[in-house]
């Protein structure tokens, strides 16, 4: 294919590309199979490989940077990110109009759009030329972080814009990210099992995965946006009413709740809040009330703001259900990794439509923080929160014979004594022999996530502990010669067993990733579970691998290369590999045809640094290209590193290599290195 019609394909591919991503993530309406949306990205990877002249940061290949940020620049706004006032019921929301028909000139109509209030991060993106060029999140509403890379990640936002109106081409555009129910649900789920404490809520796991420093990492936690707010870079504004800016917006492809309202009067208004005061327990996401906001633009600049608030908008809060009752108890529940968490057991209470009898209390500096004591009657709520949570004790009605509470010393279920490891919140049992350590690792490594291995619950893996037919996961895999003995056990039968064993055998062809995450090391998530697959195809040669060679690895990081570290380096851990690998499990996968063709033996293994203004690529194009070829991209010089390629302006990259004698190319050199 010549030049032309390869940039001709590519621009139409990535057309079609936008426009599918439109309808899966905003509009829920695909037209195609995942497959065949894998293959239309597939053709554009490949033909942006062989034209890399013409790659475009607008490019949905360009969605992950191959580069972690080490550091977020801070950006000033180009408007402040006022925060909004609260009012809670209906009597403050009257308030709220009165003072706004006060404001105006007498008689003067006016109206509002009612919109709910996603409970996330507030969030300002930059369109330059139809272009995303910059993601900042609120910060203190003078000036924020620039996280465009992690933003670009979002798969609803458009990275290039369609407008016919230049106007529209040039924009800044304000919305809420934030984290589905579900999949928040399913994220403290995978955290508790590898030992991590839970995100409090939705909230703070959309502002924590922003923060990630590698968005390969923000890529794998399904972030959505709603966007309420449209803004030109280029005064006057061409629309009259913030209706208008959200049909827009819509227009222009961006996801924009279908929840809103035009409201003609107050009433309205509370008559919207309402409706879904009712029904916001239904919604996929967390919303803690409605956003009013006078619709016409020219009145909301004559309504002007205070120095933190707009006074032609008001947050309209729903009111938070809370409840009184009494804690009975605090039991401390062992998981897999040791780490020991404090549970309160309630005098079951009605809150929101179920009856609690537990709640979270994360670890002991909460119960310090609270000084909660056994028998105090305490305030729980569970608005905005998953878990019901205890907010505050009502210590007015604490009686003398209630005792300061004492902390745990010796593991709840095996008595070892418990340690606070440097620098962590969280107690640890260190026995790795701990039953209740031991069903945990069993469970998780039977999990859906991991080997996903059918008919191996939690009731069932107590049982097989009981009965001691298993000790560890890899005695799973000598079980078929006890089939008989299995059936005979309580609620099992011939039909489960033979089911178990099955599934058991089946669990062997899972892919490599599946079975590190199973082994249940600490802090070793799904993600980092793909990256050490990927690094090294191999269980051997992860294990034989060093703290500082793992560390190296993109998204892995210190923390968790010392814990695979550990992990290896205990000999009951060595013993379980052995049983699984005697019992035919694949410790190595299959390096792919295609994964052959890429590797180049002039990168493969090698270490490169790019310094400077690159000019036929950006730096993540660059890196893409060396990691294509089986290289990898560094972000800092050392006596490892193979290639320093220099552009334009050279920083102190450049410097040490050339003290370390490191080899360095120009980009031209670097080009020609690729073209070979």
């Amino acid at each position: 294919m010549d030049r032309e019609k390869a940039r001709e394909e590519i621009e139409r591919l990535r057309k079609e590309i936008q426009r599918h991503d439109y309808l899966y993530y905003v509009l829920a309406k695909p037209e195609i199979s995942d497959y065949e949306y894998d293959m239309l990205m597939k053709r554009l990877e490949e033909l942006e490989r062989q034209f890399p002249e013409f790659i475009t940061p607008d490019s949905p290949t360009q969605r992950v940077s191959g580069e972690p940020t080490k550091e977020f620049p801070v950006v000033k706004h180009r408007t402040p990110m006022l925060s909004l006032s609260n009012t809670y019921n209906e009597a403050e929301i009257r308030d709220f109009d009165r003072r706004v028909r006060s404001l105006l000139n007498p008689g003067e109509p006016y109206e509002y759009v009612c919109e709910l209030k996603i409970d996330g991060v507030a969030m300002s993106l930059i369109y330059e030329n139809g272009i995303l060029s910059r993601g900042v999140t609120r910060g203190d509403g003078e000036q924020g972080d620039d996280v465009t890379n992690n933003v670009k990640t979002i798969r609803s936002l458009p990275l290039r814009l369609e407008s016919d109106d230049p106007a529209f081409l040039n924009i800044e555009v304000r919305g809420e990210v934030y984290y589905p129910r579900a999949e928040f649900e399913r994220l403290n789920e995978e955290r508790i099992a590898n030992g991590e404490p839970p995100f409090a809520n939705p909230r703070n796991s959309a502002a924590g995965t922003l923060k990630l420093q590698d968005s390969r990492i923000v890529a794998r936690r399904p972030l959505r946006m709603y966007c309420y707010y449209l803004d030109v870079l280029e005064p006057p504004h061409p629309l009259q009413t913030h209706l208008e800016c959200l049909k827009m917006l819509e227009k222009l492809h961006f996801p924009v709740n279908p929840t809103y309202q035009l409201c003609k009067n107050v009433d309205e208004v509370i008559d919207y809040w309402r409706k879904w005061q009712a029904e916001k327990e239904e919604l996929p996401y967390e919303v803690d009330g409605i956003v009013v906001k006078v619709n016409h633009l020219e009145q909301q600049r004559r309504l002007g703001a205070t120095a933190k608030s707009p006074r032609w908008a008001i947050a309209f809060k729903f009111p938070t259900e809370q409840k009184e009752t009494v804690l009975e108890d605090i039991v401390w529940q062992v998981g897999r990794t040791g780490i020991v968490t404090p549970v309160a057991h309630l005098k079951p209470v009605q809150i929101l439509g179920t009856t609690v009898s537990r709640a979270t209390l994360h670890n002991a500096d909460e119960i310090e923080r609270l000084d909660v004591r056994i028998g105090d009657h305490v305030i729980i709520e569970k608005g905005g929160e998953i878990i019901p949570k205890i907010v505050r004790v009502v210590k007015e009605k604490r009686t003398p014979e209630i005792k300061p509470y004492r902390f745990p010393t010796r593991c709840p279920v095996c008595g070892t004594e418990l340690v606070r490891p440097e620098g962590e919140v969280a107690l640890l049992c260190t026995n790795v022999a701990c039953p209740a350590q031991v069903a945990g690792r069993i469970i998780h490594f039977a999990s859906r996530r991991a080997l996903d291995i059918e008919g191996l619950g939690e009731k069932v893996v107590e049982l097989l502990l009981k009965e001691g037919f298993i000790h560890d996961y890899g005695d799973l895999y000598y079980l078929k010669n006890r089939v008989d003995e299995i059936a005979q056990l309580e609620r099992m039968g011939e039909k489960s067993a033979w089911n178990l064993i099955n599934g058991i055998e089946e669990s062997k062809k899972r892919p490599l990733e599946r079975l590190i995450f199973g082994l249940g090391i600490r802090y070793v998530g799904e993600g980092a579970a793909k990256l050490l697959a990927r690094h090294f195809h191999s269980i051997d040669k992860m294990m034989n691998a060093s703290e500082e060679e793992l560390a190296e690895i993109e998204g892995i990081g210190e923390k968790t290369a010392r814990s695979i570290r550990e992990f290896f380096n205990i000999p009951d851990n060595l013993r379980v590999l052995e049983k699984l690998r005697s019992a035919g499990m694949p410790f190595e996968e299959k390096i792919t045809e295609e994964e052959i063709q890429k590797a180049d033996e002039r990168f493969e293994g090698k270490s490169f640094v790019f310094t400077g203004a690159l000019s036929h690529f950006t730096r993540d194009e660059a890196a893409r290209l060396v990691e294509e070829r089986g290289g990898k991209v560094s972000s800092s010089v050392s006596s490892k590193t193979d290639y320093v390629v220099v552009g334009e302006s050279p920083g102190s990259k450049y410097q040490k290599a050339l003290q370390l004698g490191v080899k360095i190319l120009s980009e031209d050199e670097f080009l020609k290195m690729l073209e070979e």
